[in-house]
C-alpha cells in the first residue's frame, strides 16, 4: 500500500531560465523545419552563456539541397526567441548576442533505421497520471508551474515591468489520505530591475499572484514562505547562469512523482521516440485514469533502434485498479498502434508545435485546435474499456 500521509516537493522554472531558453531555441528551429518540411529529421542543441548562443545537432530534410537556405535563417530564429522571452539586459541582449550555428546534415547511419518506420534509437519512456489534479497531473508539478505561468503573464502585459524573465518556483504539498491539503512551503526567487528591491518588495509584487493560483485552502498560518531568500536577483539569465538544452527533463515531465526515461524532448524531431513515446506514455496513462480504470498510473514503453514495435508495454496502477496490470497493458497493445509510425498519425506530431512545449511543462496542458498537445486528449478512455 502507497503512503497516505507525506510531505511532496516539486519546483518549475520560468521560460527565462537559461537552461529553458535553451529548449524554447532548440523546439524554435525544430519547429521552423517541420512548417515546411513535416518529415524533417531533427536533433538540435542549444548552449547559451553571457552574450552568446552556440546551436549544434544535425538535420535531414527531403530535399537536401535546400539544407543551406533553412542555415541562413537559424540566427534569426534565435534572436526571435530571445526576444520574445524578454531578454534586453546589457550583456544578454537578443539583438546583440552572437549566435553561431554548427548544425549539419543528419548520420546516414541513424537515418536508415528511421526511413524503416523504426524508432530512431534505443531507450525507455514513461508516462503518468493521476486524479488529484483536473489535469490528472501531480499537484506539486502542476501548481509550481502555474504560478510561474501567471507571473510571466503579468510581467509581458506590462502590469509588473519591474520583473525580470529568469525565475523559478517550489512547492512542497502535504498529503493526508493521498489528497493534497496544505503548501507547507513556497519557494519563489524571481529576477528583478531594481538593485534597491529586497525580498519583502518582491514578495509584496508576486504575493497577489500565488494565491490567485493556488487554492485558497492550501495557504494557511503554518506555510513557510521563500521569496528570493538569497536577496537581490538582477543578474539573470544565460549571463547570470549558463544554459543548456535538455538539462530539465524533471521540469518538463511530473517534477519526480514519476519515473523519467533516458532523454530530454526539446529540439528532437517525433521520430525519435525520446519524444513521440514519452508523449504517447503520458496520453496513454491519462485515458487509464480518464477512464476510471485507476486512479494513479504509471506507463512504460521500451524500443529498439531501426525496431518498429515496442520491445515492452508495462503499466502500474500503484494498487489503484481492479482491474490486473496485465489486462491494461493487452488493452494498450490493442487500442494504438505504438510504433513509432503509428504514435506520429494517431497524436498527428509532424507539424510545428513544439516551441510552447519548451516551458512550463510537456504536460497537463490543454489540448489545443491546432493539435498542440494532442497527447493530453482523453478520446482514448472508451476504447481502452472496449478492448478490457
Amino acid at each position: 500500500m502507497a503512503r497516505q500521509n507525506y510531505v511532496f516537493t516539486s519546483e518549475s522554472v520560468s521560460e527565462g531560465h537559461p537552461d529553458k531558453l535553451c529548449d524554447q531555441i532548440s523546439d524554435a528551429v525544430l519547429d521552423a523545419l517541420l512548417a515546411e518540411d513535416p518529415a524533417a529529421r531533427v536533433a538540435c542543441e542549444t548552449f547559451a552563456t553571457t552574450g552568446t548562443v552556440v546551436i549544434g545537432g544535425e538535420i535531414g530534410l527531403t530535399d537536401q539541397k535546400k539544407l543551406g537556405e533553412y542555415m541562413g535563417r537559424i540566427g534569426q530564429i534565435a534572436r526571435d526567441t530571445i526576444r520574445d522571452i524578454g531578454y534586453e539586459q546589457e550583456k544578454f541582449h537578443w539583438n546583440t548576442c552572437h549566435v553561431h550555428n554548427y548544425l549539419h546534415e543528419q548520420s546516414a547511419h541513424i537515418s536508415q533505421g528511421v526511413d524503416r518506420d523504426g524508432a530512431g534509437d534505443q531507450g525507455i519512456m514513461f508516462g503518468f497520471a493521476v486524479d488529484e489534479t483536473p489535469e490528472l497531473m501531480p499537484a506539486p508539478i502542476q501548481y509550481s508551474h502555474a504560478i510561474l505561468r501567471r507571473l510571466a503573464e503579468a510581467r509581458k502585459s506590462g502590469a509588473e515591468p519591474m520583473l525580470g524573465p529568469d525565475a523559478k518556483s517550489q512547492i512542497s504539498l502535504r498529503y493526508e489520505n493521498g489528497i493534497p491539503v496544505e503548501v507547507t512551503s513556497l519557494v519563489l526567487s524571481h529576477q528583478h530591475k531594481d538593485v534597491e528591491q529586497t525580498s519583502d518588495d518582491i514578495r509584496a509584487i508576486v504575493e497577489p499572484y500565488i494565491r490567485e493560483v493556488l487554492p485558497a485552502e492550501w495557504l494557511t498560518e503554518n506555510t513557510e514562505w521563500w521569496v528570493n531568500p538569497t536577496g537581490t536577483f538582477v543578474i539573470g539569465g544565460p549571463d547570470g547562469d549558463a544554459g543548456l538544452t535538455g538539462r530539465k527533463i524533471i521540469v518538463d515531465t511530473y517534477g519526480g512523482a514519476a519515473p523519467h526515461g533516458g532523454g530530454a524532448f526539446s529540439g528532437k524531431d517525433p521520430t525519435k521516440v525520446d519524444r513521440s513515446a514519452a508523449y504517447a506514455a503520458r496520453y496513454l496513462a491519462k485515458n487509464v485514469v480518464a477512464a476510471g480504470l485507476a486512479r494513479k498510473c504509471v506507463i512504460q514503453l521500451s524500443y529498439a533502434i531501426g525496431v518498429a514495435k515496442p520491445l515492452s508495454i508495462y503499466a502500474d496502477t500503484f494498487g489503484t485498479s481492479e482491474v490486473p496490470e496485465a489486462e491494461i497493458e493487452r488493452a494498450i497493445s490493442r487500442a494504438m498502434d505504438l510504433t513509432p509510425r503509428g504514435i506520429r498519425e494517431h497524436l498527428d506530431l509532424c507539424r510545428p508545435i513544439y516551441r510552447r512545449t519548451a516551458a512550463y511543462g510537456h504536460f497537463g496542458r490543454q489540448p489545443e485546435a491546432d493539435g498542440g498537445f494532442s497527447w493530453e486528449r482523453t478520446d482514448l478512455a472508451d476504447a481502452l474499456k472496449r478492448e478490457l
